[in-house]
């Protein structure tokens, strides 16, 4: 199984493509295409018809897939994108941010 540096609940930072500087929290990850779902970036605007949901139907904007490589992680404690990186602390493996080596 592939792992990823970034999970569901992280804040991040997009760092490249049209959505560059924008930040949000990751809703969901899709690991066999390595994209994410961050909330309120990359919105798309999808014809959808009227259904029990969604009794009018229409036009609705929704968030779409954004490539991991795009994404940066957002430290908690200075508010500035890091690397992420993975080491063995007390017997668990953790990751941990490489500007403030704080466990994440």
């Amino acid at each position: 199984m592939k792992k990823l540096k970034i999970k569901t609940g992280d804040t991040v930072k997009v760092i490249t493509g049209d959505h560059k500087g924008a930040e949000g929290k990751v809703m969901s990850v899709n690991l066999e295409k390595n994209k994410a779902i961050v909330e309120g970036v990359n919105l798309v605007s999808k014809h959808e018809k009227p259904s029990a949901k969604n009794p009018q139907g229409g036009i609705v904007k929704k968030e779409a897939l954004i490539h991991i490589s795009n994404l940066s992680l957002v430290d908690a404690k200075t508010g500035e994108t890091t690397r992420v990186g993975f080491e063995e602390r007390d017997g668990k493996k953790v990751r941990f941010s490489k500007k403030s080596n704080e466990v994440i």
